[in-house]
């Protein structure tokens, strides 16, 4: 049963650590570290839920960067929040507490809400309305 609350408490600060969105994976032996440099880079490259953006290529090159770490489900679960920003980072923090438990449903969790099955088809119809115009090649258009 869920811990009621007054509508005070929820209007004060609070001084208990935020509960995890995700739910880390134990790493067995030796601890991970995590270089600052290492997290600089992830943050140069980070997603911000724009239209233009393209969620695949963000994921795929996250990926690339973490496969150079030992432990890797647990640097990827560590690092995707810093790789957010804007409305990426605020659809993270609106996640259930403990929802996420391993790298593949926080790759689905967020290719599902930035790249939805209509953004799919609003680019099926684009290639299916392609045309060629006079004097241009196939290749062009």
């Amino acid at each position: 049963m869920a811990e009621e609350h007054t509508l005070k408490e929820y209007a004060n600060p609070s001084m208990e650590e935020p509960h995890a969105i995700i739910g880390y994976p134990t790493v067995e032996g030796d601890k991970f570290e995590i270089k600052p440099a290492f997290l600089n880079l992830v943050q140069r490259n980070q997603f911000s839920g724009s239209p233009i953006e393209d969620p695949n290529l963000h994921t795929s090159t996250f990926y690339r960067l973490s496969v150079t770490y030992k432990n890797q489900e647990a640097v990827r679960l560590h690092l995707f929040p810093f790789s957010l920003k804007d409305k990426a980072s605020t659809w993270f923090h609106s996640l259930e507490v403990g929802s996420i438990t391993s790298w593949d449903q926080m790759r689905r969790a967020f290719l599902a809400r930035f790249f939805p099955p209509s953004r799919t088809a609003q680019l099926r119809a684009r290639l299916y309305q392609l045309t060629q115009k006079d004097e241009e090649s196939l290749h062009d258009a």
